[in-house]
């Protein structure tokens, strides 16, 4: 809808102020990334990027200076001689960022564009992405399904399920206060699920525990979901806190994935710990350990 291929069933789509629903695709101040790059084979680099600018009939010489500014801004004059059969996967890429970006599109609409590229790449490429955004100071509108590129890449991130936005803001505030527990299920990041219920004493209960918590807007009497992040929950001695057994530990280089069995969930409760350090020897299978959580941290759900 926004590129213009698509009529909106209601509502009007507007840009710095101006109406563009009615507008024709080719008519809009904006430039689309697909997916498959889709350069054209035949062309060099410098040929593919200068196609967008011919078809607007500008000069040969204004031609010839952005094609050259472009170039040097995505680090492809070494290349620009090049066709795209001779070029990497993140070559390519690039190419084809740069050639939506030489017609100076308002907004520049991006689809999945590090789907193709292997795992290393695209951790490279997203953060040049983000530094090409912030040099030319144009709005990346980006589709993906990788959470991780979502926090990474974002300065804003709308989770959109069933045509509607669940919730929209920073990376910080999606990971950290998801809105719903579709959010956090449905895209972002990994999180314990504990079933319980919010008792008179606002205080969460679940397998015979309580635990404090913040019901900004719950009910209480009622039964609710609290989540809580791997990395917020703390390992401790034995005695220290909600009495738990290590079932399985999983070494991940930077930390460590410690799943715990405790009463408070069927599901072994996972953790996430440094990979070294003092408790490191007590996260042994078969350990017994004790469970901390930070309020502060935890979320609850009643929907």
């Amino acid at each position: 809808m926004i590129a213009g291929f698509e009529v909106p069933d209601e509502g009007r789509i507007r840009l710095a102020g101006l109406d563009i629903t009615e507008q024709a695709p080719e008519k809009r101040p904006l430039n689309l990334m697909f997916q498959s790059y889709a350069l054209f084979p035949h062309m060099t680099v410098r040929q593919n990027l200068a196609y967008g600018l011919e078809m607007e009939r500008l000069g040969k010489s204004e031609i010839s200076v952005r094609v050259e500014e472009m170039l040097k801004t995505t680090d492809l004059q070494a290349l620009a001689e090049r066709k795209p059969a001779e070029l990497s996967g993140g070559q390519k890429q690039r190419v084809a960022l740069a050639r939506a970006l030489i017609k100076w599109p308002k907004v520049l609409l991006l689809d999945e564009p590090l789907g193709a590229l292997d795992k290393k790449l695209r951790e490279k490429m997203q953060l040049e992405l983000k530094r090409l955004q912030h040099e030319v100071g144009i709005t990346f509108i980006i589709v993906t399904h990788d959470q991780e590129e979502a926090l990474v890449m974002a300065d804003r991130v709308a989770v959109l399920k069933d045509g509607s936005i669940l919730q929209c803001g920073t990376p910080e505030e999606v990971y950290e206060r998801p809105a719903n527990r579709f959010v956090v299920v449905g895209f972002i990041g990994v999180m314990n699920f504990i079933e319980g219920e919010i008792g008179s004493d606002a205080m969460f209960h679940a397998g015979g525990e309580a635990l404090a918590c913040d019901l900004n807007g719950l009910k209480r009497d009622q039964k609710a979901v609290l989540a809580v992040r791997p990395e917020n929950i703390l390992l401790k001695p034995a005695g220290a806190g909600i009495a738990g057994e290590v079932v399985d530990a999983a070494y991940h280089g930077l930390d460590r994935q410690i799943y715990v069995k405790t009463a408070l969930s069927p599901t072994p409760l996972q953790v996430r710990m440094p990979a070294t350090g003092p408790g490191v020897a007590a996260a042994q299978t078969g350990a017994a350990v004790s469970l901390g959580f930070d309020a502060a941290a935890c979320r609850i759900f009643q929907d």
